[in-house]
């Protein structure tokens, strides 16, 4: 049944990439990385996913062999895809969609000069853009993906042992994302953004800035991964978040719970009750048509209101952003900036994670996935929001 919902499911989502190729006056389009590969196939192959604005679909393959596509073309070179679509009675695109965000300037030039173009359009920023609007099958996979994400996060009390570090904790939740069927793999968009099943930070870790693009920092165990745990032992009235990666099914979902190791200093619990507020205030508020900065904006006012500003998403490096698009990648749009210009829509997911970091305590404050409905907005990711004490 569910294969079947999937076939059906990617016919939408071809029909609008279509649709958007048409307004565009794209005449064709071809995808490489395994992201699109696989949200316009289901599966994820080394090759060239190629669709025409009238709809015909060739699967350019490399490998792995057995591919059994209607339409499956194998090939070793980019080079040889024009001649197999002449063979094939298509007729060669005189406009061409490329992911030229991602895909390299060598292979860009050679895929260009294969269909005789001299430059091609944008399709990492229209992929990503169609990718943001969630279809019901995809609804119902981050729905499941939040409910093992709920259930690893209830066992993470009976997995801390006094003494531990960071580090340790973390390959024991680790332990327990595996048990519960997480992939493991976590896709990401964009350079710097190395980081394995997710972040860990306890006490005085969180103030250390890193060069990755995420909400909060930590300086990591090694120089060639600078974030996340470092290895240190937790200590008496530190606080641990957690900020694990919910990727049990492809589509994910992003949630950071807060721990503490004792009682904590009363500024971090009236800091991460103003992150729950606000995730309150946002919940009132949003709905389709109101724009992802005035989620920020809103954020901002509440935190000042709060004589919190130093401390929010972090002290030495502060992140300009609260939240962002969940799907396939962790990072998808909409991003909850002061300057977007992007509104919501129905049917997008996306995360939602006003921080605080403390100096000496740590970092506070909560992160949820939500879906915009018709009306509104809906929780997807439900679990107790207080520090929890260990």
């Amino acid at each position: 049944m569910e294969k079947q919902q999937l076939q059906e499911d990617i016919k939408v989502r071809r029909s609008r990439l279509q649709e958007a190729m048409l307004a565009a006056d794209i005449e064709g389009c071809i995808l490489t990385t395994a992201v699109n590969v696989f949200y316009m196939t289901g599966k994820v192959y080394n090759g060239y996913f190629y669709l025409s604005v009238d709809g015909k679909v060739i699967h350019f393959v490399k490998r792995p062999e057995g591919i059994d596509f209607e339409n499956t073309i194998y090939i070793r070179k980019p080079e040889q895809m024009a001649e197999e679509l002449c063979s094939a009675g298509f007729s060669l695109p005189k406009s061409l969609l490329l992911e030229t965000d991602v895909v390299s300037f060598g292979e860009c030039t050679r895929i260009l000069n294969t269909f005789n173009l001299k430059e091609a359009a944008n399709a990492s920023v229209l992929l990503r853009k169609i990718r943001s609007v969630k279809t019901p099958f995809e609804l119902e996979q981050v729905r499941a993906c939040a409910r093992r994400h709920e259930a690893v996060y209830k066992l993470i009390p009976s997995l801390y042992k006094r003494g531990m570090t960071d580090v340790e904790l973390q390959i024991e939740i680790e332990h327990a994302m595996r048990q519960h069927g997480s992939l493991g793999l976590f896709r990401s968009y964009g350079d710097n953004m190395d980081i394995y099943m997710g972040s860990l930070l306890a006490g005085e870790n969180a103030e250390a800035p890193s060069p990755f693009d995420f909400a909060l920092g930590g300086a990591g165990e090694t120089p060639l991964i600078p974030i996340g745990a470092s290895g240190e032992k937790m200590r008496e009235g530190q606080t641990i978040m957690v900020d694990m990666a919910g990727n049990y099914t492809p589509w994910m979902t992003d949630m950071t719970r807060v721990f503490s190791i004792g009682r904590t200093l009363d500024i971090a619990y009236r800091a991460h009750q103003v992150s729950i507020d606000i995730h309150n205030k946002i919940m009132d508020i949003v709905k389709p048509g109101i724009g992802c900065a005035e989620v920020y904006n809103v954020a901002m006012e509440m935190v000042k209101d709060n004589n919190l500003e130093a401390y929010f998403m972090g002290t030495k490096q502060q992140a300009k952003f609260v939240g962002h698009g969940v799907g396939l990648e962790i990072n998808e749009p909409p991003v909850m900036t002061p300057r977007s210009k992007e509104l919501f829509e129905p049917n997008i997911v996306f995360a939602l994670e006003p921080k605080f970091v403390i100096p000496e305590v740590g970092a506070v404050g909560i992160e949820n996935t939500y879906v915009i409905t018709e009306d509104g907005i809906e929780k997807l990711t439900v679990l107790e929001e207080g520090i929890i004490e260990l």
